[in-house]
């Protein structure tokens, strides 16, 4: 890396397992406090307890970030602990799949909440703190959010998924044009296929019906997006990597 984040505050939001929990390990590791907020407290105390005895320094924070006061308060938390906010990384999430017609609706709102509401709230409230942070001598502050193959190539089964995917795409790069000036980084990460449990969130007959198309296909691993999304935070200020897609070896997606 050409630079460390000692120093900084980053939080993470889906912090609990797969992509989020790697990405709060990589960004500790590389001297960053760390944040953790979702919504499985046992969850995050045990990544807090991995990154202390690793030498980090980890706040546990369970919020369900749907709700607009909670997401607040938990940047709120943040920079009463640390001191300010240097990094946001968007990563809570859920991925429902199955054909439209037969949808629960339920499954749609719960989408748009999480991917997309949730997400808005956070930023919202990060905002007046990350360009207090770029405004420093660091520079420097960090909007990275993890959006997903889905939102460039939909496909049959993800129509509201996919929704929630290419509206993120349309906020970053709308939201980079009106802070960029003010040196805060707004980035996307679009993952292809990942290994993480977001599989295990999709109804069991929809996931079964699936499983042909995976059954040979190369995955991702968590830790591949989390280094990503470090070193677009560890670029020097004046890098902006607006967009990563990254795709798994050998995908068809």
């Amino acid at each position: 890396m050409s630079t460390t984040l000692t120093g900084t505050t980053a939080l993470v939001t889906g912090a609990s397992g797969g992509i989020g929990a790697a990405t709060a390990l990589s960004l500790a590791a590389q001297g960053a406090n760390v944040a953790l907020v979702a919504r499985r407290k046992d969850r995050l105390d045990e990544l807090a307890e991995r990154i202390r005895t690793a030498g980090g320094t980890a706040l546990v924070i369970e919020a369900d970030l749907t709700d607009q006061t909670r997401a607040a308060a938990a940047v709120e938390q943040t920079v009463q602990a640390f001191g300010g906010l240097n990094i946001l990384i968007n990563n809570a999430g859920v991925m429902l799949l199955g054909p439209a017609e037969s949808a629960p609706l339920d499954e749609w709102d719960r989408m748009l909440a999480i991917n997309i509401q949730g997400l808005l709230y956070t930023t919202h409230a990060a905002l007046p703190h990350l360009l207090d942070a770029a405004a420093s001598e660091r520079a420097s502050a960090d909007i990275v959010n993890v959006g997903s193959l889905a939102g460039r190539v939909p496909i049959a089964g993800s129509a509201v998924y996919s929704l929630t995917k290419t509206g993120l795409n349309a906020f970053t790069e709308a939201l980079r044009q009106e802070v960029t000036g003010r040196h805060v980084r707004v980035s996307l990460i679009e993952p292809g296929p990942v290994a993480t449990e977001l599989f295990t969130h999709i109804r069991p007959e929809i996931l079964a019906a699936g499983q042909q198309a995976f059954a040979n296909a190369t995955l991702l691993h968590a830790e591949d997006i989390a280094d990503t999304i470090t070193y677009v935070v560890t670029r020097p200020a004046r890098v902006v990597m607006s967009e990563i897609l990254v795709r798994p070896d050998g995908s068809q997606w």
